[in-house]
């Protein structure tokens, strides 16, 4: 079993990779957060506060939140390359200054652009992918960027236990080494073609609609609201858990007894090499081919079981390993990729983007809010008085995709949309919506 990187054209492929890019650098760059924040915190003499602040407005919440607030919709206007074209010369600049961050606030400032960077790129690049990839090997395709965002950490953490003698100095190289990548996916993405369903789309309607009206469109349709909630369950209550994990994991190993800076970071290289492994192995050759609805409760029902044995097992060996293999297969396999994959499926062409911006928003605030107090609650109370809430969030997402998996599998975006609005205007005015 695999994929055929012929069933449609390579070319196909290569777009599709070179549009994945924007998943490993946001990893990447909250990748780069997390082992450095520890480096600036003494360089700066930082309180956890001010550590918290640095991290909810970077592209681990705030910052991607703003981002895909504007991205989104600007996706939908001007076109899904017009983003993805623009969004990496920001990103670029946004990591150069956090190469040279002399300040607090110069820090702060990088932080924030590449926040905004991202979340522009991963709502456009999602969409793309899902709207150039064959029906039937749709999840392939958009499991291509849950693959490029699980390998970002697994490099970045790798890069850390390398970099570790240099200190500040190896944090700013990982940094740079973001700037490097970003700028050859710039520099590929310059010959990628303009979305073929949103050029026929506008082409039938004369053009694109306005930002205003696309977006009093989106919250007008029953359809457009029954998913907008369905994903911010499955993935905003999911990513509350995983965006103080990604940032702040080091921190949280700390908490379960393992205190060597070296230790925590290869337990990531292993979490983030399952979560490599369990996407291309389970999501992208299993979703396009078995229930989409057992995979993903497989998936969640995996990742409370580590996060359980994490919070409330002896803090040994066994627990450890359990832990970073359990939550790095239940994250390959889990709600970020079937959000991927359903938030591209489950909206019409016209506010597709826009819906992926909004949602991108809820979810990146609910984790910007988390984590401006995560690490003080993590001093204040451990890791078993934040077990309730970690282990609440994260089986609410459970039973929310596993009951209301849609049923999208095999089918062309075309063919979904008309399953759930009707005839085509019903997609187009609020008035129509069922």
């Amino acid at each position: 079993m695999g994929i055929r990187f012929g069933s449609r054209s390579t070319t196909g492929w290569r777009a599709t990779i070179a549009v994945a890019m924007s998943n490993y650098i946001e990893a990447g760059s909250i990748i780069a957060i997390a082992t450095s924040l520890s480096a600036w915190q003494e360089r700066f003499g930082l309180d956890d506060l001010a550590v918290g602040l640095l991290a909810s407005l970077s592209a681990n919440a705030f910052g991607a939140a703003l981002g895909a607030a504007i991205g989104g919709p600007l996706c939908d206007r001007y076109g899904r390359k017009f983003i993805y074209t623009y969004d990496l010369l920001l990103y670029m600049l946004g990591v150069l200054l956090a190469v040279f961050a002399a300040s607090y606030w110069m820090l702060l400032v990088a932080f924030v652009l590449t926040g905004i960077a991202v979340g522009a790129g991963v709502t456009a690049s999602w969409t793309y992918i899902a709207e150039e990839a064959p029906p039937d090997k749709r999840a392939a395709h958009v499991g291509t960027a849950q693959l490029a965002w699980s390998i970002g950490p697994m490099v970045g953490y790798l890069l850390a236990v390398v970099v570790a003698p240099l200190g500040l100095l190896g944090s700013r190289l990982i940094f740079a080494h973001l700037f490097l990548v970003a700028a050859v996916a710039w520099w590929v993405r310059r010959g990628l073609p303009e979305s073929r369903i949103w050029r026929d789309r506008n082409a039938d309607r004369g053009g694109p609609p306005s930002t205003a009206g696309n977006l009093r469109a989106l919250f007008g349709v029953k359809a457009n609201l029954t998913a907008m909630l369905l994903l911010f369950g499955v993935y905003a209550l999911w990513n509350a858990v995983a965006g103080q994990a990604g940032i702040f994991q080091p921190r949280v190993y700390d908490a379960a007894g393992v205190a060597s800076e070296t230790e925590q970071y290869l337990l990531q290289v292993l979490v983030w090499g399952c979560t490599s492994a369990a996407t291309y192995f389970g999501f992208m050759l299993l979703a396009d081919r078995v229930s989409r609805r057992w995979l993903y409760f497989a998936g969640a029902a995996l990742g409370v079981l580590a996060w359980g044995a994490l919070i409330y097992a002896p803090p040994n060996t066994a627990t450890l390993l359990f832990f970073a293999i359990g939550w790095g297969v239940s994250s390959g396999i889990g709600a970020q990729a079937f959000y991927g994959l359903w938030t591209s499926e489950l909206f019409a062409t016209r506010y597709r983007a826009s819906a992926q911006g909004v949602l991108f928003l809820a979810a990146r605030v609910l984790v910007g809010l988390l984590s401006v107090w995560f690490p003080v609650l993590l001093t204040q109370i451990g890791l078993r008085g934040l077990g309730l809430l970690i282990l609440g969030l994260l089986v609410a997402a459970l039973a929310i995709g596993t009951i209301w998996a849609p049923r999208t599998r095999g089918k062309s975006l075309q063919q979904i949309e008309q399953e759930r609005y009707g005839n085509p205007k019903s997609s187009e005015s609020p008035a129509t919506a069922s």
